[in-house]
């Protein structure tokens, strides 16, 4: 330190806490938690995540890895991640290959030219494969096994198999402290999915009573099974209120169990509440429920809750939404995508201007046909498709909302209902009047 000090002039320097570097790093990993069930610390410096299953959750592996990184660089880390087959392969890949995402089956080509180092080797065995000139992984993986067990021992043969996905490297689940958690043992492994699905359920019981006692209910699930051959496998489920019904979770995870894979048999499972809330008994209501009220929206969105719970194990969550709605004139700014199960805002749309079921955005410009300048359209078409007209009201006068910008100040839109000769109905809208003459477009279907 004091030949270091003399050489850089004003040098900063802490004192190394290894201890508290641990901790920190450990709760980094329980952050990751947000992302797969299946995390484990790697010291110094890592964080191993077993994101098959979950990478749907965030759209797919590529925006998982684009948000995990824009978080953890958004706090100060400086970090690189990677994604691959074998959690040997992504962490060569993220300290020495770059990062990014290793296609399925390209293992092998994506660690050939990366150093034998990337391996996680001992240091005096890397320092004694450099000096037989042996640098790259590739090199190392064409000598013979025998020669390398008989030179090097065996950590660099086990390396390249877990590497390679020729042997398991299972990881070591790390869960919140906090958590409420549950799990079984078997004494002899489960393969059939009507035992799994059984020892699922008095797994479930044995949560949700736990999670009675401390007065809170589930919003994220996560069940690890663990294989004979040490392979963790995972499941995760959200649900739109917090609940502890055993049977409601069963049939959550239910949905997807067919993807675990039991292998030669599952010999552990566990059950753990990811994420919880405060969740307190409430005195059951008698008679016709009519939803009127605080007390009677909160009943029918806890009846609810279950069926859009199972539409997204289904769909996915994105895709079970309601239309909320927003105050702006302006039609296609007049709504907006909430969770289906959202408090209402108190917000809604003007009674007297009725809008259409179906808005088209952006609208589409159609060639329309009027009389005069300010009348509704006698014809238009639209998709190659020509509508005479037979009824139309309007206009309704739409203006730009100025506060956003200039362009809008000036910008105008009349909009007409209008029926073609089958009974359809349409919502169109021209711009004002111009020199370049008027334009419209259809913006939305009634029915």
């Amino acid at each position: 330190m004091a030949h270091a000090q003399a050489s850089v002039p004003g040098l900063t320097v802490i004192e190394a806490d290894p201890e508290a570097d641990r901790a920190a790093l450990d709760g980094l990993a329980r952050w990751c938690l947000r992302y797969a069930p299946v995390v484990q610390a790697d010291p110094p410096d890592g964080v191993l995540i077993e994101t098959e299953g979950a990478a749907h959750l965030l759209g797919g592996e590529a925006a998982l890895l684009r948000d995990l990184l824009r978080r953890v660089r958004g706090a100060g880390f400086s970090a690189h991640a990677a994604l691959a087959d074998t959690p040997g392969a992504a962490w060569a890949m993220a300290r020495h290959g770059g990062g990014g995402i290793v296609p399925p089956g390209g293992t092998a080509r994506a660690l050939d030219s990366l150093p034998v180092a990337a391996l996680r080797l001992p240091d005096g065995t890397a320092s004694a494969l450099h000096l037989l000139g042996i640098e790259r992984i590739g090199q190392l993986a064409a000598l013979s096994s025998a020669h390398v067990l008989r030179r090097f021992g065996t950590a660099p043969g086990a390396r390249l198999a877990r590497a390679f996905g020729r042997e398991p490297d299972p990881l070591v689940p790390l869960v919140h402290k906090e958590a409420a958690r549950v799990r079984v043992a078997f004494a002899e492994p489960l393969v059939h999915p009507e035992t799994l699905a059984a020892a699922l359920a008095d797994l479930a019981a044995e949560l949700c009573r736990t999670l009675e006692q401390r007065g809170e209910g589930l919003r994220l699930l996560d069940a690890v099974f663990r294989r004979v051959d040490g392979c963790p496998l995972g499941l995760r489920a959200g649900t739109a209120l917090p609940t502890r019904d055993p049977g409601h979770c069963l049939r959550l995870l239910g949905e997807r169990l067919a993807e675990i894979d039991p292998g030669f048999g599952i010999d552990e499972m566990a059950l753990v509440a990811g994420r919880v809330e405060p969740l307190h008994e409430r005195q059951a209501e008698t008679g016709a429920m009519t939803g009127a009220g605080p007390e009677g929206a909160l009943c029918d969105a806890r009846a609810l809750a279950p069926l859009v719970d199972r539409l997204g194990i289904r769909l996915g969550p994105e895709r079970v939404f309601r239309a909320a709605p927003v105050e702006s004139r302006v039609p296609e700014r007049s709504v907006r995508r909430v969770p289906a199960l959202a408090p209402a805002t108190g917000g809604s749309w003007p009674a007297a201007l009725p809008r259409p079921s179906r808005i088209i955005d952006p609208p589409e410009e159609v060639r329309a046909t009027a009389l005069l300048p300010d009348y509704p359209p006698v014809a238009f078409v639209w998709r190659r498709v020509r509508h005479v007209v037979r009824a139309a009201d309007g206009p309704e006068r739409v203006h730009g909302e100025w506060w956003r910008s200039d362009r809008e100040a000036g910008e105008v839109r009349d909009y007409y209902r209008v029926e073609d000769e089958r009974g359809r109905r349409f919502w169109l809208f021209r711009n004002a009047p111009s020199p370049d003459g008027t334009r419209w477009w259809l913006h939305g279907r009634f029915g």
